[in-house]
């Protein structure tokens, strides 16, 4: 599920999304950094590349969709489970006051849900993100700076609610889709010091 400048047929955009199954290198770098076994939200999944991830890794993984016609091999899957979701549409958030060990968005951007991302971290949650950025418009869809990212947008949105471990900008070629990519690890305890000055743990981030 992806933002594009104007509406593809159904059929060109399931065939540009699902052609691409091999999970992001941000995504894989930050896994480590999520609770062993524990729960993740793959947002706009797509064809399910990331929760797939998680799956083998042996977390329980909730996907939301628009269409989930691409993750049907996994309605059986013991710990999967698939919702069906517009989260565009002004319909309420699929997920109510649901929590997770980590978030994970990849190519997807609709402004409106980030307070709810953020709401959707367990204490030590970690939210991973990867979507364009302004200056993509050279490259590849979208074009549109409605569905790009201003330079540091996903700081300032985090900023104050979430510690940053990791945050990118800029052109990635030799990727899922070339283009100008923000990119952001970010963890939900702020709060969990133990330290007088007050200062977040330490996470590990030397792992490739």
């Amino acid at each position: 599920m992806s933002n594009t400048d104007t509406p593809l047929p159904q059929s060109d955009k399931s065939v540009r999304h699902l052609r691409i199954t091999q999970p992001s290198p941000w995504v894989s770098r930050w896994a480590h950094l999520i609770e062993t076994s524990g729960t993740v939200l793959d947002l706009a999944a797509g064809g399910g590349r990331h929760g797939r991830l998680f799956l083998d890794r042996g977390h329980t993984v909730t996907f939301v969709d628009r269409t989930a016609e691409p993750l049907a091999d996994l309605r059986g899957h013991e710990r999967a489970e698939v919702i069906e979701a517009d989260l565009e549409d002004g319909s309420p958030w699929p997920l109510a006051e649901r929590r997770f060990d980590a978030v994970v968005v990849v190519n997807y951007l609709h402004r409106e849900l980030f307070e709810r991302i953020i709401a959707s971290l367990k204490p030590g949650g970690v939210l991973i993100y990867e979507t364009f950025a302004r200056g993509n418009e050279d490259f590849t869809r979208p074009r549109n700076p409605d569905h790009l990212l201003k330079s540091g947008e996903l700081l300032q949105i985090v900023h104050g609610q979430l510690q940053v471990v990791a945050y990118e900008h800029g052109l990635v070629q030799g990727a899922d889709i070339t283009g100008v990519k923000q990119r952001l690890c970010a963890i939900n305890d702020l709060s969990a010091s133990i330290r007088e000055d007050g200062e977040p743990p330490a996470h590990e981030i030397s792992r490739v």
